[in-house]
């Protein structure tokens, strides 16, 4: 016979799972994945290289240009709260990658066999890997300190730019997260996530400042949630006035979240 395999059927009294069984299955999935980081270390080697790699980079190749030759140190200030935001886009296109994969090895669909709620399976997967991105932050700020970054404001606004940094790219993980669910290959989802990774990132307050931009582009840059992340970020890590950024971070958060979760597990029930 030929033709698409049907969906796995849905476990019995999937529905009438309460929270604590949902977040009880969360935290079995969870210790699942940390198993598996655990028994394949080099999956951790983009999360503990890339920060200290991006760093050095932008500082020494660009901040002399931007900064003025000589003091590529005061650049470090600008530029690694905005690599703040960029650690969130750069593993969420990792996330997407991976769960296609699972599909294609067949874990989801066990998963799916069991009588476990759906959610929980994409819910844990989102965990796992804020907490990778929270040790590329740690990691990002001690390379920012060693290069001269300077707290200007308190040690909570500190933590406040992190724990923003994470609810943001949890966010983004849920876009690609759907996108792996969608199209067919990992090369694919890498591919689109290409494309919607570099003019996002690049586009951005992130490296530059948005003022030594032509006119359009630095319009697009006032609309990029990724520049609203940078500058709440850079703001609250400086000391300095936050305006919007915080608020306009966070909503974009909720309506990302808002928007392609559901859709994700909705398709993660579907996917054949």
């Amino acid at each position: 016979m030929t033709g698409a395999a049907p969906a796995a059927p849905r476990p019995k009294g999937e529905g009438r799972i309460g929270l604590r069984a949902n977040l009880r299955h969360i935290g079995a999935l969870a210790r699942r994945n940390t198993m598996q980081i655990k028994h394949d270390p080099e999956s951790m080697f983009d999360v503990l290289l890339m920060p200290i790699i991006l760093t050095l980079l932008f500082v020494y190749v660009f901040g002399g240009a931007i900064s003025g030759v000589g003091n590529q140190e005061g650049y470090v200030n600008y530029v690694v709260p905005g690599l703040m935001a960029m650690m969130g886009l750069t593993i969420a296109m990792a996330v997407g990658s991976g769960v296609n994969d699972d599909f294609k090895k067949g874990v989801m669909d066990r998963f799916r066999s069991m009588p476990i709620a759906r959610s929980s399976v994409l819910i844990a997967k989102v965990v796992i890997e804020a907490g990778r991105m929270l040790v590329a932050m740690v990691i990002l700020l001690g390379m920012g300190f060693l290069l001269g970054l300077e707290v200007g404001g308190s040690f909570l606004a500190l933590l406040a730019a992190m724990a923003l940094s994470l609810l943001f790219g949890a966010s983004l993980m849920w876009i690609f997260i759907l996108l792996g669910l969608t199209l067919r290959t990992a090369q694919a989802v890498q591919g689109i996530g290409m494309l919607i990774l570099m003019p996002l990132q690049f586009g951005s307050s992130i490296f530059a400042p948005p003022d030594t931009m032509p006119g359009w582009l630095e319009t697009f840059t006032d609309y990029n949630p990724l520049s609203n992340l940078a500058d709440a970020a850079r703001a609250l890590i400086n000391g300095t006035p936050v305006g919007n950024s915080v608020w306009m971070t966070l909503a974009w958060t909720a309506v990302i979240t808002a928007l392609t979760a559901p859709l994700a597990v909705r398709k993660f029930r579907t996917k054949t």
